[in-house]
């Protein structure tokens, strides 16, 4: 990379490395929505928010923040991960020498029987370090979920979280999220030191914010900032990813993934996550996951294990100026429906191709990525009031929110957002499929699509629950509801799917 590039880097520091390419540094904010009490009736974990505004016309300027950090920062932890790996080793010498030995030809020694049995021995290896945030008294923690993953996407075999007060204590895997790279872990403990929560909607661009981890290996860390700006995507994530950033220019370094962003009462706004740098090091652009974003995701992976996505089904785009003079749109922000799918809920609702949507529940809609963050937050079932214009007069519309899982299966989509095709001679030459594979070929996969992230165009569905699949309709009765186990054909491989609906 020359000096001239600039990338977005995710900040985790990884065994006897430094930094890398592209390197993690987490955030999983929390909460979307006024989150009290219990996060489910089936579930311990306890979270009240400070939805309170901070004073941003005082004049008066604190000379030191100390009292509020020492507070703060017991909440805030070190989270170690490491993989288990078997090693098989000849009885006698090392394998560096039987390897040798064979190569060379040597004899094996008259002690050491030719066809001696391995051992097998298990060795923990580091995995890396990031940190994380303590959000209930009795042990529920959230990081990053590139933290507790290796760069396969499995989990790590172990993970070990490091307290303040230098306590050391095996946390369980409770959930990952891909798509926002948020993890909710549990540590068996009570009256831990909490972080409170505060409503990450009500930040302003200007606000001072301090981010506390556990940079570089040097221990916990306090560093100091303003938030830069909110709403950030910078695409980090994949066309798959949800971003809703909160930037700042609190200092954040390799280690730091997962750690807390707080404001000036202490008060959890987001997770720290990542960075733009041209060397891999701070230079005052990074960023943080929205702690309503965050929470919101924690909460479902405590209560299903999964993120449960609200869905529309639309295709949508900016409203740029070009386009908002095209539709004869007086609004400055907004965002254009390129393509409604039919039978989903806001062509149910009305929603036509061509309308622009500029509000939810009366809040002003800003951007596209905006908008699927907003309705991807949302609990399927829940009934949005979309403002929409159009043909120049604003209209009202209420979409009831589906599950994606439990989306219509009219037209070509198995899924939502998935279409297939039978395979014949023209796709079989599209993709080349060779004849003695059959089943249905997907031919589109809508990037907005919670399913995207296991199809792709080519890809051959041959079995659903060991039942081979001959037709559209004959796929969908044997779909059924929670997780549907898929034998697939992609590219000259063929391997098993877990899909849940």
């Amino acid at each position: 990379m020359t000096d001239g590039d600039t990338s977005a880097k995710l900040f985790m520091n990884k065994h006897q490395t430094t930094m890398k390419t592209v390197s993690f540094c987490t955030i999983c904010a929390l909460l979307i929505g006024a989150v009290h009490g219990l996060w489910g009736a089936d579930s311990e974990l306890k979270i009240v928010r400070d939805v309170s505004p901070l004073e941003r016309d005082s004049a008066f300027t604190p000379h030191s923040y100390a009292t509020m950090l020492k507070q703060a920062t017991p909440a805030v932890v070190s989270v170690h991960t490491a993989k288990i790996v078997k090693v098989v080793q000849s009885r006698g010498y090392s394998p560096q020498e039987d390897f040798l030995r064979r190569f060379f030809g040597l004899p094996t020694p008259h002690h050491q029987p030719q066809q001696a049995q391995p051992q097998v021995e298990e060795r923990k290896l580091p995995q890396g370090i990031g940190s994380g945030v303590i959000i209930s008294k009795d042990g529920y923690i959230v990081t990053n979920n590139h933290v507790v993953s290796d760069e396969r996407g499995e989990d790590a075999d172990e993970v070990l979280v490091m307290l303040n007060d230098g306590r050391e204590l095996h946390a369980d895997i409770v959930g990952r999220d891909v798509s926002t790279d948020v993890a909710l872990l549990k540590v068996d403990a009570d009256d831990l030191p909490v972080l409170q929560i505060a409503d990450s909607d009500l930040i302003e661009v200007g606000d001072i914010v301090f981010a506390i981890g556990n940079p570089m290996q040097v221990g916990v860390t306090v560093t100091q900032g303003i938030v830069s700006a909110t709403g950030r995507s910078i695409g980090i994530y994949g066309e798959r990813g949800y971003e809703n950033f909160i930037q700042t220019d609190a200092s954040i370094n390799p280690g730091n993934s997962g750690g807390a962003l707080i404001d000036t009462k202490g008060r959890l706004i987001g997770i720290n996550s990542a960075i733009i740098s041209r060397t891999g090091g701070n230079i005052g652009i990074g960023f943080a996951i929205p702690s309503n974003l965050a929470l919101n995701i924690a909460r479902q992976l405590n209560k299903f294990g999964e993120v449960r996505r609200g869905f529309m089904g639309v295709n949508i785009s900016d409203l740029t100026p070009d386009m908002a003079e095209a539709f004869g749109v007086d609004h400055k922000q907004g965002v254009v429906v390129d393509k409604v799918e039919p039978d989903f809920p806001a062509a149910k609702a009305g929603v036509k191709r061509g309308d622009v949507i500029i509000a939810i529940d009366g809040k002003p809609v800003k951007s596209a990525n905006e908008l699927r963050v907003r309705v991807g937050q949302t609990p399927p079932g829940t009934v949005l009031n979309l403002a929409v214009i159009r043909e120049g007069i604003e209209q009202q519309f209420e979409v009831e929110v589906s599950d994606v899982g439990a989306a219509s299966l009219l037209g070509d989509s198995l899924f939502a957002g998935v279409q297939v095709s039978p395979l014949a001679k023209e796709e079989r030459d599209a993709f080349s499929i060779p004849e003695n594979i059959s089943g249905l070929v997907i031919t589109a996969v809508d990037p907005t699509s919670p399913f995207s992230r296991y199809f792709r165009e080519g890809m051959v569905i041959m079995e659903i629950n060991d039942r081979k699949v001959s037709d559209l309709n004959n796929a969908r009765g044997l779909l059924s509801q929670g997780v549907n186990k898929l034998y697939v054909y992609d590219r000259g491989r063929l391997s098993y799917l877990a899909v849940r609906q």
